[in-house]
Parts: structure tokens; sequence; C-alpha cells
């Protein structure tokens, strides 16, 4: 048994890259489809929480139906994970994505969406994560969000939306309640280790956009996913 697992390991090793990434969505499909739950956290990183599946672009391009449709077709999700991911999308890609995930989501299921803060209050803060700024990663950031611009992403697919946490334009904190069993977010006011030192340094919004109950037939989305076209940005 050992043996064949030290051949199939090594012959996978030499396969071109393309083929590797074909087998790692085949597992990735198998082994969610043995899930009484699929809860997925997208642009993952390293990051990873139990009872959540990590993924990360090679497997999950939340630009392209057909990694969605081949993930999802037969088994659709309960909950998605996206923490500080949105930034990194454009207008248009950000409302592509958010109907796919609006897609595949069972009804009542939920996006946990978590972004850099428009209207924090701390110069510093923005300068750090507005597009082009000087934080990591923030060269690859398109859009500085506000609880608004970021609610509108989401509603306009047919989310329902509820913020969790976000700055106002008066510069007050606005905090609801909300559990990391649901979807945990680390830079947020309780959780990010900046704030330990300094209260709310480092905040995000955090929004949940859950689909409603009523859209029951997977195969109605799917249909009017098709045959619809993304908003121009």
């Amino acid at each position: 048994m050992l043996l064949g697992s030290t051949i199939k390991t090594r012959f996978k090793t030499l396969l071109p890259k393309h083929i590797k990434t074909l087998l790692r969505k085949y597992d990735l499909r198998e082994y969610m489809a043995s899930q009484a739950r699929v809860r997925i956290i997208v642009g993952a990183g390293d990051d990873g929480y139990e009872g959540w599946i990590a993924t990360n672009k090679d497997r999950l391009d939340l630009l392209r139906d057909d990694d969605w449709a081949y993930l999802f077709q037969s088994k659709l999700i309960d909950a998605i994970l996206a923490e500080h991911v949105w930034e990194h999308l454009d207008c248009h890609a950000a409302l592509v994505a958010a109907r796919n995930c609006f897609t595949y989501l069972k009804p009542g299921g939920y996006i946990r969406v978590a972004v850099p803060d428009g209207l924090h209050p701390d110069e510093e803060y923005i300068d750090y994560v507005k597009p082009g700024g000087w934080g990591v990663g923030s060269d690859d950031h398109h859009v500085l969000y506000t609880y608004r611009t970021l609610e509108a992403v989401f509603a306009l697919v047919g989310f329902e939306t509820t913020l969790l946490e976000y700055f106002d334009e008066r510069g007050t904190f606005h905090f609801q309640e909300w559990s990391p069993t649901d979807g945990m977010i680390e830079r947020s006011s309780r959780y990010d280790r900046r704030n330990r030192t300094r209260e709310l340094a480092y905040t995000s919004i955090i929004l949940d956009a859950r689909k409603p109950v009523e859209e029951s037939s997977h195969r109605r989305t799917v249909t009017q996913h098709s045959d619809r076209r993304p908003a121009a940005a």
C-alpha cells in the first residue's frame, strides 16, 4: 500500500502543470461531494479553518463559469468566506464574482465578505490599503470600498445584505454581533492583533450577503446566470 502511494505521488510530480491543476480540481470536487455541508474559503492563501474548505485561484477562479459549474453543479454551497478578496477585483469583475456566488449557493446560503474600509478615519490606514498604497498587497487593489458601495455589489445580483462592521461617513464605528464559527475574519475589530495596542487600528467592512430562501431551483438560477450579462462598471 505504501509503495503504491509513493509511486502515485511520484507519478503526479511528473505530470504537466495543467494536468496537475485538473487533478486538483477533480480531487476537490470529489471531496466536497462527500461532505454533508459545503463551506468554502475563496482566495484563502494560507488560511484554513476547521469545517471550511480552502480554495485559491488555481482550483476556483471566481470569474470562470467553468470552474464553478465543474465543482458545484451537483453540490451547492452552504457558505462562502472571502476575507480581503473583493478589493482585488475591478468593478466589473466584482459583479461577475458576486453573481457566480449567488448562482451556486443554496437558497438561504450566504457569503461573508470583508474588505478594507474606505471610511476608516485614520489617514495612515487609508494610505496603507488604498489602490497603489504602501501596504502589503495594495499594489493589486482596484477598489477602496465604503459600506454603501460594497452592499451595492451584492444587492445588485440578488443578495439580502447585513452589515456587521464598518465606519460611516461621520467616522462612527458600527458593530453587530457575529460568530467566527460562521466565518472567521482575522482583520476585524476583535481579532486583528494591531487592535491590542490601539483600539480600531485595523478594521474591515464585514458584510453577510444571503441568498433568499425562496430561490429554490438550482436549475433556474443557473439558467438566469447564463442568460444575463454583467452590468457595465
